[in-house]
């Protein structure tokens, strides 16, 4: 590891867990490189990228991830026994990838969305609410020493209360008083600061991950390898998104959350209680972004910032999909994801978040109310 002027900072090695850590001394840019020479003989850094360039901030940890991938199997060419793998079989892990990246963003997707579509609130705050699942996830799996599986189940519940209670008492109370949207939304830019460091705090910098699902072995798919959780995750979620979708279309609160959606005023002189929806919506959005944050972290890690990190994703999912729209979450948030991790069969990784969203510009210039979004009339 370097300074970003070439100046030798420390050389370290991993751990039986594949980590490792460098204290530094200020804040900067710096270079970090991989030997692959140390490598298993069967492992190669996949895509031969093995130099990362984090930039650390003062009073933070920066995170650097290498991705690893078998070699090819005896008999390829030998360009492939170096650790390069074809084309194809780099874009079909990347598509895998990209399928479990976006069903993550099309979880915490779906709660903004259908909050937008009650209320015409842009919440900003949204993504802390995805951090919330994952932070008290944690606390009952390694503080309490619950497994993870019942102490997820607690978490979502707490954060549907939690997404409750904001409507009732905070929320609900701004819109009682006229408070107006951009206003609401200038204040959900204040919320999320203040649970972001509140959250800093009580958890600290410092990246942290679950007790169980941490360590496992990946299991071979065709040309796709991944651990056994992420299979499992992505079922989950898709089933998740399913069910909730078909509840707004058949069920009765789903068909009232619908019209208010529509036309709340029409809604309440027809006898749907407003406020009761909207607040059913919160619960619900609360409970979906703590299960989306969750799976982020059972992914990737958890650190006080993660729902900051993923929460441009989630407008850009919300937005290229349709503003308001359940399907439409899922459709423009599994195209986000897709486009981010294939990107980087042509662009540096560090740039992979910068394709979705030209391709969000680009999308919206041809069709400003995304791909399931309807057309409306302005003035």
């Amino acid at each position: 590891m370097t300074t970003e002027s070439g100046q030798p900072v420390a050389e370290v090695t991993s751990n039986a867990q594949g980590t490792w850590q460098v204290p530094v001394e200020k804040p900067g840019k710096y270079k970090v490189t991989l030997d692959a020479n140390t490598l298993p003989q069967n492992v190669a850094v996949r895509g031969g990228n093995n130099v990362r360039t984090p930039t650390v901030y003062d009073g933070n940890m920066s995170t650097v991830l290498f991705a690893l991938q078998a070699k090819g199997a005896p008999g390829q060419p030998a360009e492939e026994e170096a650790g390069q793998s074809s084309f194809w079989t780099q874009a079909a892990q990347l598509a895998f990838e990209g399928l479990n990246l976006g069903l993550i963003i099309a979880l915490a997707a779906l709660g903004l969305s259908l909050i937008y579509g009650t209320t015409g609130l842009t919440n900003f705050a949204h993504g802390e609410l995805v951090t919330l699942g994952a932070i008290l996830a944690y606390a009952f799996n390694a503080g309490v020493g619950l497994h993870l599986i019942p102490a997820a189940v607690i978490a979502v519940i707490l954060a549907g209360g939690f997404g409750y209670a904001q409507d009732r008492f905070f929320w609900g109370q701004l819109r009682k008083r006229g408070t107006g949207i951009i206003a609401m939304m200038i204040v959900s830019i204040g919320v999320a600061l203040f649970l972001r460091y509140l959250f800093l705090i009580i958890f600290g910098g410092q990246t942290e991950v679950y007790t169980q699902y941490t360590g496992q072995a990946g299991i071979q798919v065709g040309p796709i390898t991944a651990a056994p959780k992420n299979f499992v995750a992505m079922a989950i979620e898709l089933l998740v998104l399913v069910v909730v979708s078909l509840a707004l279309l058949r069920t009765r609160t789903g068909k009232a959350a619908r019209a208010v959606a529509d036309n709340p005023a029409l809604a309440a002189s027809s006898g749907i209680n407003v406020d009761r929806v909207i607040r059913i919506i919160w619960t619900m959005g609360g409970a979906i972004a703590a299960l989306a944050g969750i799976m982020l972290g059972i992914s990737q890690s958890l650190k006080f910032n993660m729902g900051q990190d993923i929460l441009l994703l989630i407008f850009a999912g919300v937005t290229l999909g349709g503003l308001g729209t359940a399907w439409g979450a899922l459709v423009g948030s599994l195209i986000v994801g897709l486009f981010i991790q294939l990107s980087t069969l042509w662009v540096p990784p560090e740039l992979k978040s910068v394709g979705a969203l030209a391709v969000l510009i680009i999308v919206l210039l041809f069709r400003p109310q995304g791909i399931l979004g309807r057309r409306e009339r302005i003035g």
